[in-house]
């Protein structure tokens, strides 16, 4: 018998955000649920839902890290990462 429902397999993944990331999440590391074969696009999407609209400005300048190895490309698969670091342009002199 089918009810209807879909059974979404999900796991977590670690963000650690930094400088005006971690101001504008309030945070600076948070565990999230993530469905898998979600992309670091839809990471994004989903952090920047959860938090508001000046963490989502602040992602959109953002470069990421998963599990230390630099993302080239948001629509990466986020496979089997446990971390995600969240890294907004740095200025320096």
């Amino acid at each position: 018998m089918t009810t209807g429902a879909v059974d979404t397999a999900t796991r977590t993944l670690t963000v650690r955000y930094f400088a005006a990331a971690k101001a504008a999440a309030g945070t600076a590391e948070e565990t999230v649920a993530i469905p898998e074969g979600a992309t670091v696009a839809d990471a994004v999407a989903a952090l920047g839902a959860a938090h508001g609209a000046e963490l989502g400005r602040v992602l959109e300048r953002c470069s990421f890290l998963l599990d230390e190895v630099a993302v080239r490309d948001r629509s990466a698969a986020l496979g089997g990462a446990a971390t995600l670091d969240v890294l907004p342009p740095f200025a320096g002199g």
